[in-house]
């Protein structure tokens, strides 16, 4: 098995946590994004993913700033070499019904959700195209595939990183980068857990498999598309959300 350097953004999340676990266990050399204002959370996590059996090199990164993730991945290539995989796990929500969402709602979802698939893919592809190999992962959602009431920035969002996944993956094909989508349903994270017991218990009701999907079985689907092996599987999108949603 090659060890390849694997970045996550917003690494130090429920989601992120286990991508960055299941890279580790593939064995590559595994980088955790963190928002620049969490740096004293982020290094606490950090350490107990150490304590855990699992090295992850932190740095700062902000997806809605081009020159500031441009910054980050020549960082992270000059001190620990080129990166061959990339998960764009961060994302953030701003909910709020149509006609009372705010521009400034609607514009921090599209920036951090949409904006960082360019921000962060477009200063890697050109070279993972030159060396023949590359892996791409966007986390999408099951509300950009159906639609969610209160959410139309980040339906909106999620929905438009599918059109960019199979785009750049028609440029990257014929030169070995995969580039694909991954849709997750509720999963059970700290986030989700804060939804109201009444709501919450709706939500898995409406769920075939009848509960919350586990972080795990994101990262399963990850680890999936990123492997050496996983070259003829690109431009699509696994939805992983218990039934909630067939297309």
């Amino acid at each position: 098995m090659n060890q390849r350097i694997a970045v996550v953004t917003g690494a130090n999340g429920g989601l992120g946590e286990s991508m960055c676990i299941a890279m580790c266990q593939q064995g590559h050399r595994v980088v955790g994004g963190f928002l620049p204002t969490d740096e004293a959370g982020a290094h606490e996590w950090q350490r107990r993913m150490k304590s855990e059996g699992y090295e992850i090199a932190l740095y700062p990164l902000d997806v809605t700033d081009y020159d500031h993730c441009c910054s980050f991945i020549s960082t992270v290539e000059q001190e620990l070499g080129p990166i061959d995989i990339l998960i764009n796990n961060a994302g953030i929500t701003r909910d709020a019904p149509l006609k009372r969402m705010l521009p400034q709602q609607w514009q921090a979802v599209l920036r951090t959700n949409l904006d960082s698939m360019y921000n962060m893919c477009q200063p890697v592809f050109e070279a993972m195209c030159s060396r023949g190999f590359g892996r791409i992962v966007n986390i999408s959602s099951l509300n950009g595939e159906q639609g969610q009431f209160g959410q139309a920035n980040y339906s909106a969002a999620k929905a438009g990183i599918y059109g960019f996944t199979k785009a750049i993956a028609k440029e990257g094909a014929s030169k070995g980068v995969t580039v694909n989508a991954v849709s997750p349903g509720f999963i059970d994270t700290p986030m989700v857990r804060q939804i109201p017991e009444n709501v919450l218990n709706a939500i898995i009701a409406g769920v075939p498999v009848g509960r919350l999907g586990q972080p795990e079985e994101i990262s399963r689907a990850v680890a999936f598309l990123t492997a050496e092996d996983a070259g003829y599987i690109t431009g699509t999108n696994i939805s992983v959300n218990g039934g909630a949603y067939m297309s």
